[in-house]
C-alpha cells in the first residue's frame, strides 16, 4: 500500500470517526442543555475535546508538511477551549456562548487553511472540509452576537456539531469514493 493510500485511509477513518462523534454529541446535547448544569458542562467540555484528541491523531499521521503546524495549533486550541468552556459554563449561556465563538472562530479559520494545503486531488480536493471551516468561522462570530443579546440559547450548538459533523461525514465519503477510485485505476 503506498504512502498515499495510507494518508488518505488514515483521514477516512479520523473523518468518518469525528464526523459520528460530533452527531452523536449533538444529539446527547440537544437533550441536555435545558440548564447549564454539571451534565451540560460535561458535553461542553468533551465536544473541543473530541476535535483536540482529533487534531492529535491527524497530527501524527499527516508527513511532514505546511498543514501539520495549523493541525498541531488547532489540537492545542481546542484543549485550551475545553478548559476555557469548562470555566465558562460557571457563568451561564453567555460566557459559553463567547467561549464556544472564539473558538469556532478560530478553529474553523485553522480547518479552512489546512483545507487549502490539502487541496490536491489525491484528497478529494477537501471542499467538504473548506465549507465545514468557513461555516464554523462565520457561526462562530453569530455565537458572539448572539451571546451579547437578550436571549441567547444553547440550542444552536447542537445544530453547530451536527453539522459539522456531517461535513466531517462527507469528507470521508469522498475519500473512500476517492480511494476506490485509484484501486480501480490501478487494479
Amino acid at each position: 500500500m503506498s504512502t498515499q493510500t495510507e494518508g488518505r485511509s488514515a483521514l477516512l477513518r479520523l473523518y468518518l470517526s469525528r464526523g459520528v462523534l460530533a452527531v452523536a454529541w449533538a444529539l446527547a446535547f440537544a437533550r441536555a442543555h435545558d440548564d447549564v448544569d454539571a451534565v451540560a458542562i460535561t458535553l461542553l467540555v468533551v465536544y473541543p475535546l473530541i476535535d483536540a484528541v482529533s487534531s492529535l491523531i491527524d497530527y501524527r499521521s499527516t508527513p511532514e508538511g505546511s498543514e501539520r503546524g495549523v493541525t498541531a495549533f488547532n489540537g492545542v486550541l481546542s484543549t485550551l477551549a475545553a478548559v476555557a468552556v469548562g470555566i465558562a459554563g460557571a457563568g451561564g449561556v453567555q460566557p459559553v456562548l463567547h467561549v464556544f465563538g472564539a473558538w469556532a472562530v478560530i478553529s474553523g479559520a485553522a480547518q479552512v487553511i489546512v483545507g487549502v494545503r490539502r487541496r490536491g486531488p489525491e484528497l478529494g480536493k477537501q471542499w467538504p472540509t473548506l465549507i465545514s471551516g468557513g461555516l464554523s468561522f462565520v457561526v462562530g462570530i453569530f455565537y458572539n452576537i448572539q451571546a451579547a443579546g437578550d436571549n441567547p440559547s444553547l440550542d444552536v450548538l447542537s445544530v453547530y456539531a451536527t453539522g459539522g459533523g456531517v461535513w466531517f461525514i462527507l469528507q470521508a465519503l469522498l475519500l473512500g469514493w476517492k480511494s476506490r477510485q485509484v484501486r480501480t485505476r490501478t487494479a
